[in-house]
């Protein structure tokens, strides 16, 4: 279970559609980029929503929606920190940004999976997957981040005081930026969101580190 601000993101078939949907988009988005022969963006993935990740690799961007997805299935309690928060918003306003302007990727993406879902795939729905996170109780601090990046390091963490930020909590966004291979884990994360055939495809194109 993974909690936000002390409340339990809903284990929910709109949690699931949003994160299967943020994950379909990028991957096949990777996989035209991989493929060279179609056409992509050079910053593309669901964490686009979020300024300050968007430059964030689109294989680090899957394996980051996996760890917070497996945080999200888990009997166990989860504290997200900002990068689960980050990740959170992300995969709800990029499915919800499909809705509303290619509804037809979007149900495409939504179909063959662990979960056979047929919803209405209409302005409703884009606000439901909205409301999914800004009715959890968070300060988007993630979406403040990058407004410090042009400052010198003293005056960075003075205005960070100043807006009642703590550092150590904004290191794990700092972290990832320097993140390029994905996790060990990241298959076995995978469970549940997407079928075994689908995680073969997926491993097929990133590079999985055996592990230590």
């Amino acid at each position: 279970m993974l909690n936000i601000c002390q409340e339990p993101l809903p284990q929910s078939l709109l949690s699931y559609v949003a994160f299967r949907v943020a994950f379909r988009e990028t991957f096949e988005r990777l996989s035209a980029h991989l493929d060279r022969t179609r056409a992509v963006s050079d910053t593309y993935g669901y964490l686009c929503e979020v300024p300050f990740l968007r430059e964030v690799p689109a294989q680090v961007q899957l394996d980051l929606l996996a760890s917070t997805w497996n945080k999200h299935l888990s009997r166990e309690l989860h504290s997200a920190d900002l990068v689960d928060e980050s990740v959170v918003y992300a995969v709800c306003e990029a499915a919800a940004h499909l809705v509303e302007n290619d509804p037809k990727i979007f149900t495409s993406h939504m179909r063959g999976g662990p979960l056979d879902l047929s919803v209405p795939v209409d302005i409703q729905l884009a606000r439901e997957l909205r409301l999914l996170y800004l009715e959890m109780p968070n300060d988007g601090d993630f979406l403040l981040i990058s407004q410090f990046l042009d400052l010198e390091p003293d005056e960075s963490i003075q205005q960070k005081l100043e807006m009642g930020l703590d550092p150590k909590r904004l290191s794990p966004m700092f972290d990832v930026l320097g993140r390029w291979h994905v996790s060990a884990q990241f298959p076995s994360r995978l469970k549940g969101l997407l079928t075994e055939a689908e995680i073969r495809r997926v491993t097929s194109l990133v590079p999985v580190p055996c592990p230590a």
